[in-house]
């Protein structure tokens, strides 16, 4: 592999879940692709590997799960994922539907409590792990 794709790789692994999901946008818009096929496969490979290596360190970051969303609650439940994660409508619909999900990964406790807090009053299970 060249120098330059191991540097493009190093900083996409740097991307925290905001950043990556302008990074799609953009690629989707200035190449004229659809990725909400592969966003979807790539969302789901990404938590399996972060458990192991938090549950190995001191935990200080967390993760935020959507577990479940009544179907009368999804609306506002899909409004606050849009403010917290930065997703377009449907990517965020996508990912109420598909319940359970990573919603944030690598959160500081404090913001991982104010996500968790705000999903809870719009009505939807959330796990913190």
């Amino acid at each position: 592999m060249s120098t330059k794709v191991e540097n493009i790789l190093e900083e996409l692994k740097s991307l925290n879940l905001l950043e990556a999901a302008e990074l799609v946008k953009q690629i989707e818009e200035t190449f004229d692709v659809d990725a909400s096929a592969a966003s979807g496969s790539m969302m789901m490979s990404a938590p399996a590997s972060a458990p192991a290596s938090s549950e190995i360190e001191e935990k200080t970051e967390f993760d935020v799960v959507l577990e479940e969303v009544p179907a009368p609650k999804k609306i506002s439940v899909l409004k606050v994922v849009r403010s917290l994660t930065g997703l377009g409508l449907k990517e965020a619909k996508d990912l109420v539907e598909s319940t359970p999900k990573v919603l944030k990964e690598g959160a500081s406790k404090d913001d991982a409590e104010t996500m968790k807090k705000q999903l809870q009053d719009a009505g939807a299970t959330v796990v913190v792990k």
